[in-house]
């Protein structure tokens, strides 16, 4: 992921991770996504924690949402955010912010 200008916020509201910092990302087996970042320790954050969502899984492509709307934001001309959303009754989705 290549997009200073982008930046990924948790699901809680509480970080905010730049996008161009992000190295992998995945979904687990309970819908929780977790971002790898670039550098020598290798942290993990999690940006939509199930435990926060009982009953409300994300898509199982959801981890590649994320990749595709960071993707098409950095040939955007501003800045921008990103972050998850559950919203009845359609679901979760990725929600583009400008900065």
């Amino acid at each position: 992921m290549v997009a200073p200008d982008v930046w990924v916020v948790k699901d809680d509201g509480t970080g905010i991770v730049r996008a161009g910092a992000i190295v992998a990302v995945g979904r687990d087996d309970d819908g929780s996504i977790t971002a790898r970042l670039e550098g020598g320790d290798g942290a993990d954050v999690t940006l939509v924690a199930h435990q926060r969502h009982e009953g409300t899984r994300t898509p199982d492509d959801f981890h590649r949402q994320l990749i595709r709307v960071v993707a098409q934001l950095s040939d955007a001309a501003g800045a921008a955010a990103v972050r998850p959303a559950c919203e009845e009754p359609h679901g979760w989705r990725w929600v583009t912010d400008p900065l």
